[in-house]
């Protein structure tokens, strides 16, 4: 049982991926982390890294309509990391192990999982950069200071990680929230010179040209700080109309186009990782949460690569 090889681990690659191998030289990866240990609601996104991937060859050569470019010969992929799945410190001890291997080598993609897992990517992306930027896409603040009498769980990793210093206040933004919650939580991550763009602050803004302010702000705020910008992407941000298969799904949310719109726009900003969370397919209709993730995961990794090459 030490090994953690548990049925539900995803072993086939993203699209048209390679799988990753200890000599794979490729300058991205993807892995999985099939845990839902933290959730309070409806569990099943340890499930997620399976179902992203599989929606994942719907994208067939993966060459990207926007950034022309392709993923094969770029990005690698490593399965899914073997990890506890019963006790959120030792899942979190065996995963901040581990990463750092990974992240030495690789500009890593992860695949969740339920939203705790973030805290200790974090963790371990800032013994590599020191202090970080962060863009959070969430219909929930995840700034809670327990979690129903918890100290830690999925809601609670952006106060965990402000508060231990991992990421800079003015340059944690948060986009989509809409979640009840006291005010306190709320406005907490403006409470610290950060910005939270609600998803009613965003009703109407869809193309680029709309979503302009938003962009300039952005920019503005990463360019101030010059740090290195994580992605944190909780599925939960689109409206469940366009992602039903979440265990926290929240009405009145984002569109797909809206993601899309803010992450074609925002490649060529200095990312450090990527982290999509909390899709969860047993609430699923027709895969559209999947496949909405698997086109989110594949627009960062296109742009990424784009920049690289100096195309957009």
């Amino acid at each position: 049982m030490s090994q953690h090889e548990f049925a539900f681990l995803s072993h086939m690659p993203f699209a048209s991926c390679a799988m990753r191998t200890a000599q794979t030289g490729l300058p991205f990866c993807i892995a999985g982390l099939a845990w839902d240990g933290a959730v309070t609601n409806r569990p099943g996104a340890r499930f997620g890294p399976q179902a992203i991937r599989s929606a994942s060859h719907m994208l067939c050569d993966a060459i990207h309509p926007f950034f022309d470019v392709g993923l094969q010969g770029f990005v690698a992929d490593a399965g899914d990391l073997r990890l506890p799945n019963t006790s959120l410190s030792e899942f979190r001890a065996a995963l901040e192990a581990q990463a750092p291997a990974l992240l030495a080598k690789h500009h890593m993609v992860w695949l969740g999982g339920d939203h705790s897992v973030t805290l200790s990517l974090l963790r371990a992306l800032y013994k590599k950069h020191g202090r970080l930027a962060v863009l959070h896409f969430d219909a929930h603040c995840d700034t809670w200071t327990d979690h129903f009498g918890e100290p830690s769980g999925h809601g609670t990793w952006v106060y965990e990680a402000l508060q231990e210093g991992l990421l800079a206040p003015q340059a944690t933004m948060q986009i989509g929230i809409r979640s009840s919650g006291e005010r306190a939580a709320r406005e907490y991550v403006n409470s610290v010179g950060g910005r939270v763009f609600t998803a009613r602050e965003l009703r109407g803004l869809e193309s680029p040209a709309q979503l302009q302010g938003v962009i300039q702000e952005i920019r503005q705020r990463v360019q101030a700080q010059g740090l290195p910008l994580y992605l944190s992407l909780d599925i939960d941000c689109l409206d469940p109309a366009f992602a039903p298969g979440t265990g926290t799904p929240e009405p009145g949310g984002l569109s797909t186009n809206q993601v899309l719109s803010l992450l074609e726009e925002l490649a060529d900003l200095p990312w450090c990782g990527m982290d999509c969370v909390e899709v969860a397919p047993p609430y699923d209709h027709a895969e559209l949460t999947s496949q909405a993730a698997a086109a989110f995961v594949w627009t960062y990794l296109a742009g990424r690569i784009s920049h690289m090459r100096g195309h957009r």
